[in-house]
């Protein structure tokens, strides 16, 4: 799996979100100042040559549908993020953003439960 520009990924939240969706339904999702037609369909291609999109052809229109799922991008991209700053290390991330997030308690409570329940 590759990395993804900022544009592309926000392209692909959109049809993480929608689904199947045309170049049309595409662009007014996305935040402003908004991307002409043209970029926004050379991005979708580019997303396609990547593997993360495929197509549906109805004539010379396509629909373009998510290939990747936002789960396996997001284990990808996090992996990269536990890899290139935590030293791979889940214990200095966790403790990372514990600091930095200023979790309350309820919160502490629910990521220790969750991590009983993987344990069994």
């Amino acid at each position: 799996m590759r990395d993804l520009t900022k544009a592309e990924e926000q392209i692909m939240q959109v049809l993480w979100q929608k689904g199947p969706s045309f170049v049309k339904e595409i662009i007014p999702e996305l935040p402003d100042p908004r991307p002409a037609y043209s970029t926004i369909s050379t991005i979708v291609r580019i997303l396609q040559e990547k593997g993360f999109v495929g197509h549906k052809a109805y004539g010379p229109t396509h629909q373009y549908f998510p290939i990747v799922t936002k789960e396996d991008y997001s284990h990808f991209t996090m992996k990269k993020m536990l890899n290139n700053y935590f030293d791979g290390s889940m214990k200095k991330m966790v403790s990372f953003f514990s600091k930095k997030e200023k979790m309350d308690t309820k919160e502490v409570e629910e990521i220790l439960e969750l991590l009983k329940k993987m344990q069994k």
